[in-house]
């Protein structure tokens, strides 16, 4: 019996994530392999002008992603958003939408 799922959906059909230079705010809409259950990060540029993930209330470890958090961010610090977005979907979830401004 098959059963549709948003995260099999992004796995067969990502979308595609474009950032456009280097924001100073950017939401990440995350969709769980766990009953679909959904999660906002938002990456956000600090005071001194470099990155930082916020994970609303949840701890890092949740999404079981292979790579630091700094190590993301000073990606992100690089503006490659592309490798960024990679990191993020190699762990427990998918991204299913950003927005930035």
């Amino acid at each position: 019996m098959s059963r549709y799922t948003k995260y099999s959906d992004l796995i067969s059909n990502p979308p595609n994530l474009v950032v456009v230079d280097k924001p100073r705010e950017i939401k990440i809409n995350l969709i769980s392999c766990m009953c679909d259950n959904e999660h906002r990060w938002t990456i956000k540029k600090n005071e001194d002008g470099d990155y930082r993930i916020h994970t609303h209330g949840y701890a890092y470890s949740n999404w079981q992603i292979p790579h630091r958090k700094d190590d993301i961010e000073w990606i992100a610090d690089d503006g490659d958003w592309e490798h960024v977005f990679r990191m993020i979907n190699e762990g427990t979830s998918k991204i299913e939408s950003i927005k930035y401004r």
